[in-house]
C-alpha cells in the first residue's frame, strides 16, 4: 500500500495515516471496493501500533470511506467522485507541515513564495 508516515512531523500519525488512505483512494492509487491490509500487516508494514491503525480505519469507517466485512477484511467504499473537501484537507497539511519547516530554517513567507513560484516555473 502507497502509505508513508513522517515521524518526525508534528501532525499525529493517526492522522498522516488516516489522510494518506484518503489520498491514495481520491487519486485512484486505490480504487474503489479494493481490500485494505489488515490492521496487523499495516501496523507492522509501517512499524506502528495497531491501535493506531484500527483507529483510522474506524474513523474511515464511520465517514464513509470504509467499510468492513466480518471475517473479510476492510475495503474501500464506492466513491461517486474525488472529493474536493479531501483534496483540500491533504493540501491544507502538506502547507502547514511544510510551512513549520521553513520558518524553523528562518526563512520568511516572501522568501517561501519566491522559492515556491520559481519550483513551480521548472
Amino acid at each position: 500500500m502507497p502509505f508513508s508516515i513522517n515521524f518526525d512531523s508534528r501532525i499525529p500519525i493517526y492522522i498522516q495515516l488516516k489522510e494518506a488512505i484518503k489520498l491514495a483512494i481520491a487519486t485512484g492509487k486505490i480504487s474503489s471496493g479494493s481490500q485494505l491490509p489488515t490492521v496487523r500487516q499495516l501496523a507492522v508494514q509501517l512499524k506502528i501500533n495497531a491501535n493506531t491503525v484500527s483507529r483510522v480505519y474506524l474513523e474511515l469507517e464511520r465517514e464513509g470511506v470504509l467499510t468492513t466485512r466480518q471475517g473479510r477484511g476492510t475495503f474501500v467504499k464506492d466513491q461517486p467522485e474525488i472529493d474536493t473537501t479531501v483534496r483540500e484537507s491533504n493540501l491544507n497539511a502538506i502547507l502547514d507541515d511544510l510551512i513549520i519547516k521553513v520558518s524553523a530554517l528562518g526563512f520568511s513567507s516572501t522568501e517561501l513564495l519566491e522559492a515556491l513560484e520559481k519550483k513551480l516555473k521548472e
